[in-house]
């Protein structure tokens, strides 16, 4: 299966084509960490994976893309672009979420202690989820704030992501526990479980686990009768 992967939710933009065929396979992969412009630079990246490993948008299976937790104005970028390749193409979009790519890259496989990948949001918040030593979740995304999850979280919890170090200072846990201080998926973690996920259960909708910051502007308006 050949898939064209597209991160865009934080700090990072990239794009990647992986084919796990045994006598097609290849991974090509172009990223840079810009904080801002994702729009700018997305298309251009995409160009180069396709060159690259010298795929057609026919010959794509699927398209994987990150749906968050991450930026408001990142994870749109990321998702019109996918769902659009989607709608041309008439192939599957899926959905793949930060905090699973991150936990696929740091789960020690040990058979050990649980994972909690933690990333930082506003204020005392993080965005986080637990996954087994394996990297499988064990429990859902949701938002947090540090004070509640030194009063819930086992003392053996490891620890990764942005707001790793937040988070083990806070716990009182030793820097050994800190498995990944990432900010960001690896684009390649994100293509691999995109061939994994079910496109039916693997919806690429964005993972909104706070209201938006903005309201609607009430001042001026005349309200109707």
């Amino acid at each position: 299966m050949r898939v064209l992967a597209i991160d865009t939710a934080l700090a990072n933009c990239a794009a990647a084509v992986l084919d796990d065929g045994s006598d097609s396979a290849c991974f090509e992969a172009f990223g840079e960490e810009i904080g801002r412009g994702h729009a700018e630079r997305l298309m251009d990246m995409i160009g180069e994976v396709m060159a690259e490993t010298s795929t057609a948008f026919s010959d794509l299976d699927r398209v994987v893309v990150t749906i968050g937790p991450g930026s408001f104005t990142g994870l749109r970028v990321g998702l019109a672009v996918a769902r659009g390749f989607g709608l041309v193409l008439g192939k599957p979009v899926v959905g793949i979420t930060t905090l699973a790519a991150i936990a696929r890259a740091s789960a020690p496989r040990d058979g050990g202690a649980p994972l909690l990948v933690a990333l930082t949001g506003k204020g005392d918040e993080v965005y986080c989820q637990e996954f087994d030593s394996s990297g499988e979740k064990t429990g859902e995304a949701s938002v947090r704030t540090i004070s509640d999850l030194a009063a819930t979280m086992p003392k053996c919890i490891r620890l990764a992501g942005s707001a790793a170090e937040r988070v083990a200072s806070e716990l009182d846990l030793p820097g050994e526990q800190i498995i990944s201080r990432a900010g960001f998926p690896g684009i390649r973690d994100v293509a691999e479980l995109g061939l994994l996920a079910d496109p039916v259960t693997a919806s690429p909708s964005p993972l909104y686990l706070r209201p938006p910051d903005a309201t609607p502007q009430t001042r001026g308006r005349i309200e109707r009768q």
